[in-house]
């Protein structure tokens, strides 16, 4: 089982950047497919970037070109650079971790259950 621990979250311009971290504990990220997910107030929560736990990765539409999804299995840590910010990128953003392998790829970018370890979240503000 895995511990997930996010950090790097604040408060920016538009059109600045962040970097997210989640630090994984209690076993090795690089077994698990990964992602990030947020959730802005009165709103579902959406998917952002998943990375297989082999190296692929799919990005949400929204974010497709301004961010990036990487891990170090070295650190095991999780990242996401995000650049070129908007205010509509306010939401909490959440790290989540499965290993069910017969998870479908095509759904865990899309359904929240596809993951079942969540981190507690850190905070995106991006103000305009």
């Amino acid at each position: 089982q895995v511990k997930l621990v996010e950090s790097g979250g604040g408060s920016v311009q538009a059109g600045g950047s962040l970097r997210l971290s989640c630090a994984g504990s209690g076993s090795p990220v690089s077994s698990y497919t990964m992602a990030w997910f947020r959730q802005a107030p009165g709103k579902e929560r959406e998917g952002v970037a998943v990375i297989g736990s082999v190296g692929p990765t799919t990005y949400g539409d929204s974010v497709k070109g301004r961010s990036t999804i990487s891990r170090d299995n070295a650190a095991n840590t999780l990242y996401l650079q995000m650049n070129n910010l908007k205010p509509e990128d306010t939401a909490m953003y959440y790290c989540a971790a499965d290993r069910r392998t017969w998870i479908r790829w095509d759904s865990r970018l899309t359904d929240p259950s596809a993951f079942n370890y969540w981190g507690q979240g850190t905070q995106v503000t991006v103000s305009s």
